[in-house]
């Protein structure tokens, strides 16, 4: 029986609106136990200035290395090491659980199993395996193309047969794939309807790719569970986000990072360009969204060009920037995270009976978001696993 109690001089419980002054936090067996006002005890105690819920980061593409110009290649075996290290970036940080989606050939469910089975030190995970595409779609190169109900029906089952925890389609072009538009839709609302029928029967959640507003439109009116980028928003989109609880994962820093570096650093000129074009608009749509109470979670699209797997603080920062207050950034970052992958009973929040996933930082992220950087401590499971 493992047993650990932390002290939290401030506690930031992911689903207060003030945060908690000197609590003590009993963890047993890998399970929050008790969370009561600090008194001595005749045991070992973790002193924290603030502890937070482990972060969440909802869209990762575990096994892609950043740092590098985009016409680089990598072998398997220099992603598989590659990939080790994503990981430890990702707990290091304080990121206790990641959404992958999209990985060539389902390996991320391998990856998760490994880190389940303590063969690798990381994260929660949750994988979509290869994502859905038409043919010749945004991420055909490591996806599974499919045209039509049925074919996309098939693709669907067979995803759901290799043990995906969730499944992502390309609703439309993107960034990052040459000769394709990002505000063009690709997936049609019928083929879409089918994917997430077999999903949702199954019991798995569906993400979307969906930049362009025809394409989100497409997706939502389809069921699905959460937009990733969401760029061209306009009100109906929002209107019916917002009816339906559909989130918004708005990856702000992808584009933003690619536009900082550009061409100069090695990306295509064509990545480039698509990203300047797109960065305003997707600003505008997600602070109306934000401004307007849609739903949403926090997600980096880590691997994408020099969007590092260690730097999910910049999201954080970003969200400053554009207007949210620093309680309800770490909120959407922790409870509003975990309810978008649908593992909010377990996981997202300090509350007893919650998985013993916390982060102790240095100094109060409620005074400067900045200081999310600053961790002392990550305890995952009820273990210490980074000390600083």
């Amino acid at each position: 029986m493992s047993k650990i109690f932390v002290h939290a001089k401030t506690m930031i419980d992911g689903v207060s609106d003030a945060p908690k002054f000197d609590q003590l936090i009993t963890c047993e067996d890998g399970k929050i136990t008790a969370i009561e006002p600090y008194h001595i005890i005749n045991e070992d105690v973790v002193e924290a200035n603030v502890v937070t819920p482990g972060f969440f980061n909802c869209h990762v593409h575990i096994m892609e290395p950043v740092g590098f110009g985009t016409d680089k290649e990598f072998t398997f075996i220099e992603k598989t090491f590659y990939t080790q290290k994503h990981l430890e970036d990702y707990i290091n940080s304080g990121v206790t659980f990641i959404r992958v989606v999209g990985t060539e050939n389902d390996y991320d469910m391998d990856i998760r199993d490994c880190v389940d089975a303590g063969l690798v030190k990381g994260p929660h995970m949750l994988c979509a395996g290869r994502c859905i595409c038409m043919t010749g779609g945004h991420g055909w190169q490591g996806g599974i193309e499919a045209d039509g109900v049925d074919e996309c029906r098939k693709a669907a089952r067979t995803l759901l047969k290799k043990g995906v925890d969730l499944i992502k389609v390309m609703a439309t072009g993107g960034v990052m794939t040459k000769g394709v538009e990002p505000g063009s839709a690709q997936l049609t609302q019928e083929e879409m309807a089918a994917i997430i029928e077999e999903a949702h029967k199954a019991g798995r959640k569906t993400a979307t790719h969906a930049q362009g507003t025809q394409g989100i439109k497409n997706a939502l009116y389809a069921g699905i569970d959460s937009i990733e980028h969401g760029i061209f928003l306009d009100q109906e989109c929002i209107d019916y986000m917002k009816e339906h609880g559909t989130y918004l994962v708005p990856t702000l820093v992808a584009p933003q990072c690619i536009v900082e570096k550009g061409v100069e650093a090695g990306i295509a000129d064509y990545m480039v360009k698509k990203a300047i074009y797109v960065k305003d608009a997707h600003v505008e749509s997600f602070k109306k969204a934000y401004a307007q109470g849609v739903k949403i979670a926090l997600g980096t699209d880590g691997g994408t060009p020099f969007n590092y797997h260690n730097n999910t603080a910049y999201e954080f920062e970003l969200m400053e920037k554009y207007g949210v207050d620093r309680m309800d950034i770490l909120k959407i970052a922790t409870h509003n995270s975990a309810d978008c992958l649908g593992v909010l009973d377990d996981y997202g929040t300090l509350e007893v009976g919650k998985n013993a996933d916390l982060v102790c930082l240095k100094e109060n992220p409620l005074d400067a978001i900045s200081n999310i950087r600053k961790i002392d401590k990550v305890i995952k499971d009820g273990a210490v696993v980074v000390e600083k």
